[in-house]
């Protein structure tokens, strides 16, 4: 479920009125929050739908719930009542840079648009987003940053994940060290872990091992598809994607299995019981990047 459907304005009408999506009062925030916690009650709700490819609005999506509900857009986090629906949360966060890289690939390649008009709508929104976006980041569990590594083999990128204490994180100490592989360490009282890009498949595959053995009971959710990306459509890899992917499906299918057993919310500072839904919402930093 993308949030940003919920435009108040379509692509012309905000080129006349000089409003960016990123702002709140483009979107209307309050039904998004409505539908939000409809969906994590098990309840349907009926979408607006909007096109980023002509940036028009279509007929409205009739949406139920299902056992986990994915959610992607740029002001997910924009009240506490949101925030509060959210089971697991998660921030892109990567340096300019490589943002606006994506987004040109992104929007050249699947929505018309040339470099230089990519390259002027960012500047456009780059107040928006520093004033509306970027301090979501503090509302998330897992804040997630690739960036290049030294090879600058763009299958190669580095992660970064700051880990909150909000959620239990899966134990990964045994695989942890300064020589080639991952690393854990303090920092602002924050968990930080560093997974390089050039991570030995082999040491990846016993990482990912690990973590799949924490969670037996979603073993029929195993692929061999994590890590994966398109590049136009060249199919490529990268382990350090796919150890990050593993780590957020590990959240949801906790927070699934509590809220199965009719336990209290996985997070340590548990709100309410009767979620039906367990959500994970990634906000993301002015583009929402899937692979």
């Amino acid at each position: 479920m993308c949030t940003d459907d919920y435009h108040k304005y379509d692509r012309a009408q905000r080129a006349e009125l000089g409003i960016t999506p990123l702002h709140p009062d483009c979107n209307y925030i309050d039904i998004m929050q409505q539908h939000l916690i409809l969906l994590g009650r098990g309840e349907s709700i009926l979408k607006p739908v909007y096109g980023h490819a002509d940036g028009k609005f279509g007929p409205p999506k009739y949406v139920k719930p299902k056992a986990f509900t994915v959610v992607e857009g740029l002001l997910g986090y924009h009240t506490e009542e949101m925030r509060n629906v959210c089971d697991v949360g998660v921030f892109l966060a990567p340096p300019e840079e490589l943002r606006r890289r994506w987004k040109v690939n992104r929007d050249c390649t699947k929505r018309g648009y040339t470099t230089d008009q990519v390259l002027a709508e960012l500047d456009k929104r780059e107040d928006d987003s520093v004033s509306f976006i970027r301090p979501q980041e503090r509302y998330a569990d897992l804040v997630v940053s690739f960036t290049a590594s030294s090879d600058r083999n763009p299958d190669h990128l580095d992660a970064k994940l700051t880990l909150r204490d909000g959620l239990p994180h899966p134990d990964l100490s045994p695989f942890t060290d300064s020589d080639g592989g991952i690393t854990l360490r303090e920092q602002d009282g924050e968990r930080l872990l560093l997974i390089p890009g050039q991570l030995d498949a082999e040491r990846a595959r016993a990482i990912e091992h690990a973590i799949w053995e924490q969670m037996q009971f979603a073993s029929h959710l195993r692929s061999q598809q994590l890590g994966e990306f398109t590049v136009g459509t060249d199919l490529h890899r990268s382990e350090s994607l796919a150890l990050v992917q593993l780590l957020i499906l590990y959240h949801l299918v906790t927070a699934r299995a509590t809220v199965a057993l009719g336990g209290d919310d996985v997070r340590s500072d548990a709100r309410d019981a009767d979620a039906a839904t367990p959500i994970l919402e990634p906000a993301t930093g002015g583009i929402a990047q899937s692979a």
